[in-house]
């Protein structure tokens, strides 16, 4: 009786989150566990953390804050990213278009790789400006995040910390990640050129990255701004499968070491094999 209602809770939690256009904010029920061991870490660190973690096999999705709104800062950018190679897609553009005097690759390699906000601005503007890219977002049914300003205005504002502006759900971020990686708003060669940029990401070292086994497999996107730090992207576990995780900090300190055990957690979690073999056994049932 208890491993059919444990059955019954898991399918209609993993079915859910095919019914609606972002995963429910609520962990899925084999992910309770985690749920709480993750809030614990954080309830004891200073500041408020939003995060999400959805596996892209299963459809199981661990949750704290995953649905309030946190400000994305240079997350934004993979949003960005997507636009302008949704179009490269639809052969409205290239990657060898000259912006500005340089390539869009080049300027797409800048944005992510480096974070550049110049790059950034530049492909926004091509694209038709943060209008443009929320309209990508709205017509892919991806909820929860709004795109407000170019990254020239955003810095210039002040107040980030309780901004309602350029902000996502991390539930609404795995949603688009897991988007990304489905193939059904990207062609693979433009998802091939992006998770390449993204597994080269130069400024997350100390964040998701940082605490995970040596080879572990990490593409991923920050963002900073005053009281802000961000960090979103793909882990893969050691048996192939891939999880989409977002992790949103605001105020309080130390938030770099805070994500990087957040995705340690939720790593060790994903990773154990106990874990996997109950979940596909609740589901052959």
């Amino acid at each position: 009786m208890r491993v059919h209602l444990l059955c019954r809770l898991l399918l209609s939690g993993i079915a859910a989150s095919f019914l609606v256009p972002a995963p429910a904010a609520a962990s899925s029920p084999e992910l309770i566990g985690l749920e709480h061991e993750l809030n614990m870490l954080v309830a004891a660190r200073p500041g408020e953390y939003g995060i999400a973690a959805l596996d892209l096999r299963d459809g199981s999705i661990v949750a704290v804050n995953g649905g309030i709104s946190f400000p994305m800062a240079s997350t934004v950018k993979l949003a960005i990213a997507a636009t302008y190679l949704a179009e490269v897609d639809q052969r409205q553009r290239s990657l060898d278009e000259l912006i500005s005097g340089r390539s869009a690759a080049k300027l797409l390699e800048l944005m992510i790789v480096r974070s550049d906000n110049y790059a950034t601005d530049q492909l926004l503007a091509a694209v038709g400006g943060p209008g443009a890219v929320q309209q990508w977002l709205s017509s892919r049914n991806i909820t929860g995040m709004r795109v407000d300003r170019t990254i020239a205005q955003l810095l210039r504002e002040r107040g980030h910390l309780a901004d309602s502006k350029d902000v996502a759900t991390p539930v609404a971020m795995v949603a688009l990640l897991s988007r990304l990686d489905s193939g059904t708003v990207l062609t693979a060669q433009s998802r091939a050129f992006l998770f390449e940029l993204m597994r080269r990401c130069q400024t997350g070292t100390r964040r998701i990255r940082a605490l995970l086994p040596a080879g572990t497999l990490v593409e991923d996107k920050t963002g900073t701004l005053d009281g802000i730090t961000n960090d979103v992207g793909f882990i893969t576990m050691p048996d192939g499968r891939r999880v989409a995780v977002a992790v949103f900090a605001r105020g309080g300190r130390d938030r770099q070491p805070v994500i990087a055990e957040v995705s340690r957690v939720i790593y060790d979690r994903f990773a154990d094999s106990t874990r996997n073999a109950l979940a596909m056994f609740m589901r052959m049932r």
